[in-house]
């Protein structure tokens, strides 16, 4: 029987679980959830692991007083379950205040509103021992190409990543920055919108060091992108450092399924490049992160049935990734499609220039017709993954 541990490392945000299901056409169907008993829940169900937005757990306009009373309640639920938080963010997207952004709003007064907001939950990340913090910039965007300087609103984005990430440096927390990139929704097109573009701002911080991305599967589909690939690249730049799991049904809006009730076949692949990586080691030891919403249509059970699908589905994607990696068909038809053959280096060690040219195999005596005819299997690879998924193998 498929059962979560802590040691699978699942997580929950408390947004996720604590959804009432607005949207913009209807009212709420559930009621507001305690985060107290959301995290013995989520103990129950077998998850590690609680993250949440700052105003998720302290009511946005709470006094100091009523902060440290959310919090110590908060603090006991983690005692009592030894669930523990290993990422946390701030909201700078529902109140009005930040309905031009948060960093890159076009009023100043906004930007340094959102710093301080930050700065004063990344003690709190530190206090509770969260290792990560995320950063969606959701109203960091615009809906109109003459309403945003996005040359600007990059180096107000930068500058602020930067004195953030200065700051945990100077305070020595140890946290790491994870970027969420997301094409659009709520506003009609959003900065860093893919894995690509994050990884690019990434490069021009003065302390990208300590700042990665935290991808998520509706997110990338949402701009017809392929998750998995995305995920490839960002463990290839080394900069995957947290990772949100869902469902998503094509370039829609952000659907928020289970994970695996989407794209199944690439969450297939996304499990087996998490958990075999190259060489057959895990290629990702971070949390497994479920950034989901309960269908509207659930009531308070079907919240707990969802959050325990997501975990199952999880680890039966696992336990067939393993099975589809062991199988010595699969194996004959890596090395048969040349899967295995890409991670040889196409220059022999220490040849130069000079010597590829010198070699006649490479081009006077190479057949391109030969080469042009031969068949990669692919479709048979693909195959017997598909058998393996479906339990056929």
């Amino acid at each position: 029987m498929v059962q979560p541990t802590k040691d699978d490392r699942f997580s929950f945000g408390l947004w996720t679980i604590g959804w009432q299901a607005r949207d913009p056409f209807g009212d709420a169907t559930r009621p507001p959830l305690d985060p107290v008993e959301s995290v013995h829940k989520l103990a129950e169900l077998g998850a590690y692991g609680v993250t949440f937005h700052d105003d998720d757990l302290i009511p946005f306009g709470s006094s100091d007083s009523e902060r440290d009373k959310h919090i110590a309640r908060f603090k006991d639920a983690l005692a009592e379950t030894g669930i523990v938080v290993p990422m946390m963010t701030t909201n700078l997207f529902t109140h009005p205040v930040f309905k031009d952004g948060g960093f890159t709003s076009n009023d100043r007064s906004v930007r340094r509103y959102a710093l301080r907001k930050v700065l004063r939950n990344l003690d709190l990340a530190a206090e509770l021992g969260a290792q990560t913090y995320v950063f969606w910039g959701g109203r960091e965007g615009s809906e109109y190409d003459g309403a945003k300087d996005v040359q600007a609103a990059l180096e107000r984005y930068r500058e602020g990543i930067d004195l953030l990430a200065a700051y945990v440096k100077e305070q020595g927390y140890g946290i790491r920055f994870a970027i969420e990139p997301k094409p659009n929704e709520p506003r009609g097109d959003i900065l860093l919108p893919t894995v690509g573009h994050a990884l690019a701002f990434i490069a021009q911080l003065e302390h990208g060091d300590i700042v990665g991305v935290n991808p998520e599967v509706g997110h990338e589909q949402m701009a017809g992108l392929n998750f998995a690939a995305g995920i490839a690249q960002a463990l290839w730049a080394g900069k995957l450092f947290h990772i949100d799991l869902n469902g998503q049904r094509g370039i829609k809006f952000d659907q928020d399924l289970v994970f695996g009730h989407g794209d199944l076949l690439n969450a297939f692949f996304l499990v087996d490049l998490l958990e075999h990586g190259a060489g057959g080691s895990p290629a990702y030891a971070g949390p497994r992160h479920f950034d989901y919403k309960p269908s509207r249509t659930e009531n308070i059970d079907g919240v707990w049935d969802s959050a325990a699908a997501n975990m199952r589905m999880y680890l039966l994607l696992k336990e067939r990734a393993a099975a589809y990696r062991a199988d010595p068909e699969v194996q004959q038809a890596l090395e048969d499609s040349g899967v295995t053959s890409l991670a040889t280096p196409t220059l022999n060690p220490g040849e130069s220039v000079a010597d590829l040219r010198a070699d006649a195999s490479s081009y006077e005596e190479f057949d391109p017709e030969i080469a042009g005819a031969r068949g990669y299997g692919f479709v048979r690879l693909n195959q017997l993954a598909i058998d393996h998924l479906l339990g056929a193998r």
